[in-house]
């Protein structure tokens, strides 16, 4: 028997096949994923396979003898491997790309520099070219993309496609045609200057309209306001890279605009780690040549350090908008009184927004949430306000911080906030996964809509809004997309090994939300709910069973699809404790 809520996922439209033929159990998913064969429902497949013949002479280890267990402590073990199988992995290692190639050759054989490595001998990497190669893991592939689209590779010999621009005398080929077309073109602007991060590790930047504004702050103003938690944004704030939602990155950006999304924004910047100058945060600024409307979203919660990084910002970097985020739900960034709090600190918000909108010239937005409680809602007193302070638009995510992304957002709210944000733009936010979803949603008051997780999930999700349609995306074409984002990634974050483990990492990232995607031709019942999740089901070929798969050495397969084999010491820790691979 199945249920009736089972089944929506289980049919394939607009074909006599029956109801069950996808459901399957969880041990059956994992074997048919195991065996690395064809998936028994595709349509290729013999409906008769005869499995493979075993014969009577094969010799076999006798099976180990099975030791009775105690009942009640096998079900001790198993409630408490369920509990640590719950929740997030926090903290998670990070390792470091750097880590799976440790002996790397010098940069001044890289870049086949006529003159010698200025450390000379107390240099750390290897000068011998013949000894790195020895060492160096083997290519990944025949063609090397960077090669192709440049007309060069600047990791010339360090490079993982390496036999595509390397001659027999271990020189670095270019494709001189393809250079001179490519000269004067920025691919990607915003990156830091060694100059302007020495200045501002010494704190010699000059912020003249940011002192002038804070001056006209009375004092009375000034005085601290007691905040949740302890730290102030003059506190060095520590969030490590692989516990920040990493997907948003400059490659899947690309990956969006390719299929039709108008506006994209980088990941949430801290302001304090951009004055200080940290390399990692100003990397979350970069913009691609194909962003034709780009904005960087920052967080802080106090107004002289949100003022003057809206002042380095506005005379430094190329963006079309500067986003406060006051949405954030992070406890570490709500404590201390920024995202979240901004909200119920209305007297800080005000200085925040008049003071960084004083030395910008580009427009100032904010993203908020419905309120900190569940059911206590603020934003429809506070929109009135913003309209007051100068804010050009607003971004609504329609849950509280409490919710965080549990149940349903709520469009009615937004709706109401929408008509009080009037004339200013506000733009909806929340369980936006088909063109059904943004249909309704532009049903309301609001001007325009944002996606977040759909377009994680789903990134054609633009394609299918712009065309109204739905996209029954087969397997091979969302390999491609992915194969498209790892050839993005080897742009942006290099070729070499560090970069290709690099590019691996935010794959399998993206990969844990993919993972939730089901097919449109698999649903009974169109669309898929975001927060819906599938029973066990076998895709229509191999692949997109694969594909299907919430676990983490699954994800691991397809990224070696597409980057090669994994190094011998590679780990890589899911967000999420019930994805773990052990």
């Amino acid at each position: 028997f199945v249920s009736r809520k089972h089944c929506r996922f289980c049919r394939l439209s607009n074909t006599s096949f029956s109801v069950f033929r996808f459901l399957t159990t969880k041990e059956k998913f994992h074997e048919l994923l195991d065996s690395g064969v064809k998936c028994p429902n595709d349509d290729k497949a013999s409906d008769n396979a005869v499995p493979k013949e075993t014969t009577e002479d094969s010799l076999e280890e006798p099976q180990e003898k099975k030791f009775k267990v105690d009942p009640d402590e096998q079900e001790r073990t198993r409630k408490r491997d369920s509990k640590r199988m719950r929740g997030q992995n926090k903290s998670r290692p990070h390792m470091k790309p750097t880590s799976y190639d440790n002996r790397r050759l010098c940069p001044s054989i890289i870049q086949e520099r006529e003159t010698k490595c200025v450390y000379g001998d107390k240099c750390k990497f290897i000068h011998d070219v013949a000894e790195y190669m020895a060492l160096k893991p083997a290519d990944v592939g025949e063609h090397c993309y960077l090669y192709d689209t440049f007309g060069k590779c600047h990791y010339g010999l360090s490079c993982r496609f390496a036999r595509a621009h390397i001659s027999a005398d271990l020189k670095n080929l270019a494709n001189e045609e393809r250079v001179k077309a490519m000269e004067g073109r920025t691919p990607v602007r915003n990156s830091l200057d060694k100059d302007l991060q020495w200045r501002l590790r010494k704190k010699v930047v000059p912020f003249t309209a940011s002192d002038a504004y804070m001056k006209t702050v009375s004092q009375e103003n000034l005085a601290l306001v007691k905040t949740i938690g302890p730290l102030t944004d003059a506190d060095v704030i520590k969030l490590r890279q692989c516990e920040k939602k990493q997907c948003g990155n400059l490659p899947f950006r690309r990956i969006c605009k390719r299929f039709g999304a108008d506006i994209t924004c980088g990941e949430m910047a801290m302001c304090t780690n951009l004055l200080q100058g940290q390399s990692s945060e100003w990397a979350l600024l970069k913009r691609h040549e194909s962003e034709d409307l780009f904005g960087v979203q920052v967080e802080g919660c106090f107004p002289d350090t949100m003022t003057r990084c809206a002042e380095l910002l506005n005379n430094k970097i190329d963006v079309d908008f500067v986003d406060i985020n006051s949405g954030c739900p992070i406890d570490l960034v709500y404590k201390k009184g920024g995202g979240c709090g901004l909200m119920t600190r209305t007297n800080k918000f005000e200085q925040i927004i008049r003071g960084m909108n004083s030395v910008l010239d580009v427009p100032l937005t904010v993203k908020i949430r419905t309120g900190v409680q569940e059911k206590a809602n603020i934003a429809h007193k506070l929109i009135p306000e913003m309209k007051k302070w100068g804010v050009s638009m607003i971004t609504l995510h329609g849950r509280s911080r409490e919710q965080r992304y549990t149940k349903s957002a709520d469009w009615d709210y937004i709706n109401t906030c929408s008509q009080l944000a009037s004339p200013i733009p506000l733009f909806g936010n929340g369980d936006i996964l088909s063109y059904y979803d943004a249909m309704k949603a532009r049903e309301t008051e609001v001007s325009g809509i944002m996606l977040a997780r759909g377009a994680l999930i789903k990134p054609w999700v633009f394609t299918e809004i712009k065309e109204r349609r739905d996209w029954d995306i087969s397997s091979s074409e969302r390999l491609d997309v992915l194969r498209d984002f790892t050839h993005y990634g080897l742009e942006h974050w290099g070729s070499d090994t560090q970069g290709l483990e690099k590019t691996r990492n935010f794959l399998l990232e993206w990969l844990s939300f993919m993972c939730r995607y089901i097919p449109v031709g698999l649903l009974e019942q169109v669309p898929q709910r975001i927060n819906e999740r599938p029973p066990y089901y076998m895709g229509r070929d191999y692949l997109e069973s694969l594909m299907a798969s919430q676990h983490v050495g699954d994800w691991i397969k397809i990224s070696e699809m597409l980057l090669g084999p994994v190094p011998k010491n590679f780990n890589f820790l899911p967000k999420h404790k019930a994805n773990a691979y052990k």
